[in-house]
């Protein structure tokens, strides 16, 4: 075999090898459950602080 051959192979075995090795990350990543957002319920509301300065009439 050439080498543009025995490159090509071992491109196409590593591209499998990634694609295997995303699908079974995403397999795991799915067998978690829902995605459920953050509790909001902890998290106190911003203040605001206004101030004004006296107006001389």
């Amino acid at each position: 075999m050439n080498r543009s051959k025995i490159v090509a192979i071992i491109t196409g075995v590593f591209s499998l090898i990634l694609a295997i090795a995303y699908l079974l990350l995403v397999q795991i990543l799915d067998f978690r459950g829902e995605m459920k957002p953050a509790p909001t319920s902890g998290i106190e509301e911003p203040v605001s602080i206004i101030t004004s300065t006296p107006t001389n009439n």
